[in-house]
């Protein structure tokens, strides 16, 4: 038995890891480089190009007309009268450059425009908002590989006070001073602190590729270590924050816009109810060629149109977007209904985080001087093998929770600053999104 015990306390040793040679990548880093990789914040910049644009010619239909050019060419079988050459001929050849520009649309250029600028602004809170929750997944992926590096030096902690006190279990089982179940009971302390090992170095190397793949590396990236520093204050109270998510909150103004876009759609399908009114204008080129030369004739007139019946495709439109009309007010509504609970859950989230890291660094304090003294007092034999394996596992617990609530403060924050929209950081934070 005892050859058996000595050879699994063998066992029992901390292997030698390799060095890592791992590509290191700074928070501030991971933040740039992930807005560039993440599929979905780069949809969302194509739609704020595309609302760019759309919002360009919705704007350039006041003081730009629409303009064609054509140009054809006809071999004819038997002679014709050719306007070119003022002669019969077998060929027909004509180029021409058409203008049109609407002097009155019923309202519909105008509510263009007004939808244009209300996509828009969509656009660009859809932006803001999925480059903070961008910046919130990269986050919590830095977060992820820092706390589980700082477990698994919790972890090999564990491991080596195991180790220390079964070489004590077994010196003090071979002096007689103790029965054998004491060693018994650290060795399996110390088989347990090898699989927490384990796991914690699969965890890692998991969390590692996770990063890398956040900000486009096709392999692990490490995280530089943070500066540890007392979380500070959001800087305005929860009041305060209800009302700027209200104004600026990306959602919020999300929904705001959608419902312009969809009012303005709507006045503008009404205004197919009036006529049209065009200034039109062309100049036109005739001959017998493919590249005509010949004689020119220009033409600009008036022309007024108003659809009286299309089968109710007009109508069965304005239905349709009064629907959608009706449906962005209700999504309007709702979050802004939704605003005080939000906030005041991301609110006190932060609150919470921040004391729970408090009390977290207290239950350390306390957590390591219970372990001290049933260590000694299980050096001394006046307590029993249970209970200094209690005490090392409260340790162990409170290290954990003090890892974990030390990036809860951080993830906290972010979540609140994603849904205001802005950064409550410090100036001299440089992981602005």
């Amino acid at each position: 038995m005892s050859v058996t015990l000595a050879l699994l306390a063998t066992l029992a040793s901390p292997a030698q890891s390799p060095r890592d040679t791992l590509p290191v990548i700074t928070l501030a880093e991971a933040l740039r480089q992930s807005v560039q990789v993440d599929p979905s914040y780069v949809q969302l910049v194509g739609t704020l190009e595309n609302a760019e644009w759309a919002r360009r010619a919705a704007l350039l239909v006041f003081v730009l007309p629409t303009v064609n050019t054509t140009a054809d060419y006809q071999e004819l079988s038997t002679s014709q009268f050719n306007i070119g050459t003022g002669r019969p001929a077998t060929a027909i050849g004509r180029a021409s450059i058409d203008a049109r520009y609407e002097l009155f649309t019923g309202g519909r250029k105008l509510q263009g425009s007004r939808q244009a600028a209300a996509e828009l602004e969509a656009a660009r809170a859809g932006e803001l908002g999925g480059r903070f929750l961008t910046a919130l997944n990269t986050e919590r992926d830095y977060y992820a590989v820092l706390g589980t590096k700082e477990l698994l030096d919790v972890a090999h902690q564990r491991l080596e006070r195991a180790t220390e006190q079964f070489a004590l279990a077994r010196s003090r089982v071979q002096s007689g001073a103790t029965v054998q179940s004491d060693s018994l009971q650290l060795l399996l302390e110390v088989q347990r602190a090898q699989v927490d090992v384990l796991s914690r170095e699969a965890a890692l190397t998991v969390a590692r590729l996770q990063l890398g793949r956040r900000v486009g590396s096709g392999g692990p990236v490490d995280a530089a270590p943070l500066e540890v520093a007392p979380p500070a204050t959001l800087g305005l109270d929860l009041e305060s924050a209800v009302q700027a998510a209200v104004e600026q909150g990306p959602r919020w103004r999300q929904a705001r816009a959608q419902e312009r876009a969809a009012e303005a759609a709507l006045k503008g399908r009404r205004g197919s109810y009036l006529p049209t009114i065009a200034l039109t204008g062309s100049y036109s080129v005739f001959d017998d060629r493919f590249f005509p030369s010949g004689t020119t004739r220009r033409a600009m007139g008036i022309n007024i149109s108003l659809p009286l019946w299309d089968g109710a495709q007009r109508e069965l439109a304005i239905e349709r977007l009064g629907t959608v009309r009706d449906v962005a007010r209700v999504v309007r509504e709702d979050v802004e209904r939704a605003a005080r609970r939000d906030v005041t859950e991301a609110y006190t989230a932060f609150d919470v985080a921040r004391e729970t890291l408090r009390l977290s660094g207290t239950g350390v304090v306390v957590a390591e001087e219970v372990l001290r003294v049933q260590d000694a007092r299980y050096r001394a034999g006046a307590s029993t093998v249970l209970e200094l394996l209690d005490a090392q596992s409260q340790l162990v617990t409170s290290q954990a929770d003090l890892v974990q609530a030390r990036y809860n403060v951080r993830l906290a924050r972010a979540a609140l600053e994603a849904i205001l929209g802005r950064r409550l950081t410090p100036a001299s934070d440089s992981s602005q999104p």
